[in-house]
């Protein structure tokens, strides 16, 4: 065989088109699948730029390349020397953009061999996950793959133009960092020069970039890799890669809207898509009361209705003592539910139940009559009040939950949710854009007795909820009592929303170190504590520390839904499984006792369960 410089490629096996007929070339690529017809074979050619078809003819064929020819199986890597020539009349492929031509080959070399594949290259593969993911370099040959990758380059490379653009500096932040466990756990590295400490790989640059800004590097970005060791699921790994900026003297309206620029130049440049600008804005109360979920999917209606004061006298106690108390009565309304059968109530109630709820109150608008379990307790004027309040006409259904406000409206989004899936109707056409603001800044945490940030320790509080800082402390009120001050202080945290899907967090940074050290004595963490952990950046903060703001967006999740994807392992060269494994090289695994010993760890068995 020749030496591979003679053979190597002067076209991709995706670029031949009728303009290059009878130009002699040479391609290089895959077998994709070979044929022999009425005494000429066959062969696809194919690499990541497309496929193909080479076409032999054994008659006139050098007899040892022949040899190799017919050898040949899928998945053999192939040198082919050949002429370009128009496809016969009625031959011509319109499916392949080089449909229109073949390659008459004069020359055809091996270069490696394979294996028979444990499954097809081809393009919707009904192989388990597990066993693609073992042998994840074959299913990356796949054009749905190959296809999302291109995609993430394309979107990563406007991302970067982009924020170049708009005067950013793209800066680097360590990989080994000090531990700060707060939120989702780290993973550690031990040290090998200094016995018995660790670093941690990063959750996120947050307080790294927040020091950027205190260095004067006024706009700063990076695509960073970030590690956590949690619980996975379809949009969740233990290292992903965000989208990470902050900017200087600005306030969260700045972040808006080069963030929305960003999406507009992102969208047009990758997809050809129009966004719409600026995106809708809600408070995460307002969010809540419509749509029962912080992330809501905006691609169809069906908003939750407070039924609270259409009940609030009503003589089903279940329903009047709960407003009585407090708490609320909100459903939904569902077109052409009318006709729901018991099983399919049932497994709504079921629903229901798994979150949370003590039980799911319906109304069926049939062609006849009303049918609900509780039209005998709330009577017939209250249920058409109800019906009234919610739209309902024959032939539609309402359902209804009775419990405090957040879990009420929290166990109703999860039913509009599945609602919308199961009757198809969300627009998927369609990328839906919001802002969700004005989070609650403290969540308090009955089970373990303890506050909480509900999004970020380092959020700076609302200008106007300050004071609710200060007065919390003093406060006789007990912390699960919802008008306690530190309850309804609001951060300065948005969020960005597109399909249901939360792609982006962020917020206005605390930059004064007595605010931070508050806001850390509250999470029940003292001075010696937080000098420890946060020691750097309080430090940092006493060094005229800019008002700064920023956000991180997921570039896994963002580039998952361009490509219409359900799962970011689709848009991830090699993820990880459920259980944070990798099954094509085998991590974790164990390590060999020399290197325990250089590092100063032993591994501690595991003690049974008593």
């Amino acid at each position: 065989m020749p030496a591979f410089s003679q053979l190597k490629r002067t076209h991709t096996c995706g670029e031949l088109r009728p303009e290059q007929i009878d130009q002699s070339v040479r391609l290089n690529g895959w077998i994709a699948g070979y044929r022999n017809l009425g005494g000429l074979m066959f062969f696809d050619l194919r690499d990541r730029y497309g496929i193909t078809q080479v076409v032999i003819n054994p008659e006139s064929f050098d007899p040892e390349m022949l040899k190799a020819a017919e050898r040949t199986r899928t998945e053999f890597v192939a040198a082919v020397t050949g002429t370009v020539r128009q496809r016969p009349e009625g031959t011509a492929n319109p499916k392949l953009p080089t449909g229109e031509i073949e390659v008459i080959a004069d020359g055809f070399h091996i270069l490696s061999e394979s294996k028979t594949p444990p499954f097809e290259i081809e393009e919707e593969s009904k192989v388990n996950e597990s066993l693609r993911l073992e042998y994840r370099y074959l299913d990356l040959r796949r054009g749905p793959l190959q296809r999302a990758i291109a995609l993430r380059h394309r979107a990563t490379i406007a991302v970067r133009n982009y924020f170049d653009r708009q005067g950013f500096y793209e800066i680097e932040t360590p990989l080994l960092m000090r531990s700060t466990p707060e939120g989702a756990r780290d993973y550690v590295v031990p040290s090998r020069v200094s016995r018995g400490k660790f670093y941690a790989l990063p959750q996120s640059p947050q307080l790294l970039k927040q020091i950027l800004m205190i260095s004067g590097f006024d706009k700063y970005f990076q695509i960073a890799r970030c590690l956590r060791d949690e619980d996975l699921r379809a949009d969740r790994q233990p290292e992903h890669t965000q989208i990470d900026m902050e900017m200087s003297f600005v306030t969260p309206d700045d972040v808006f809207a080069v963030i929305e620029g960003m999406q507009r130049d992102l969208f047009k440049k990758v997809l050809d898509i129009d966004i719409e600008t600026p995106f809708p804005r809600f408070t995460f109360d307002e969010v809540m009361n419509r749509w029962g979920i912080d992330k809501p999917d905006l691609r169809f209606g069906m908003e939750i209705i407070d039924f609270s004061e259409t009940v609030a006298n009503c003589d089903f106690k279940v329903f009047a003592d709960n407003v009585a108390s407090g708490g609320v009565v909100k459903g939904l309304m569902l077109k052409g539910g009318g006709s729901y059968s018991r099983k399919q109530v049932d497994e709504l109630t079921e629903l229901a139940r798994t979150h949370g709820a003590g039980g799911l109150a319906y109304i069926l608008r049939t062609g006849d009559q009303d049918k609900s379990p509780i039209l005998k307790f709330i009577g017939e004027e209250t249920k058409d009040r109800i019906c009234q309040k919610a739209g309902a006409e024959p032939g539609d259904a309402v359902f209804i939950v009775s419990d405090k406000r957040l879990k009420t409206e929290s166990i109703l989004g999860q039913l509009r949710l599945h609602l919308g899936k199961a009757h198809d109707l969300i627009d998927r056409s369609h990328f839906r854009f919001l802002w969700v603001t004005d989070f609650p800044l403290l969540e308090y945490d009955e089970e373990a007795g303890r506050w909480d940030a509900m999004h970020n320790i380092v959020s700076h509080p609302h200008e106007s909820d300050l004071p609710l800082i200060e007065e919390g402390f003093a406060s006789e009120l007990p912390p699960t009592d919802l008008n306690h001050p530190w309850h309804r202080a609001r951060a300065s945290q948005y969020d960005l929303v597109v399909n249901g899907w939360e792609v982006a967090s962020g917020g206005q940074r605390i930059n004064r170190s007595d605010l931070q050290k508050k806001i850390l004595k509250i999470l029940g963490i003292d001075e010696a504590r937080a000098n420890r952990m946060f020691g750097f950046l309080l430090r940092a903060l006493e060094y005229g520390a800019p008002p700064h703001a920023g956000i991180a967006l997921g570039l896994d999740r963002l580039v998952t839904l361009m490509a219409g994807l359900s799962s970011i392992r689709d848009v991830i060269a090699f993820p990880k499984t459920a259980n944070a494994a990798s099954p094509m090289d085998g991590s974790p695994s164990e390590i060999d006792r020399e290197q325990l010993a250089e590092l100063g760890l032993e591994i501690v068995a595991e003690e049974p369960e008593r």
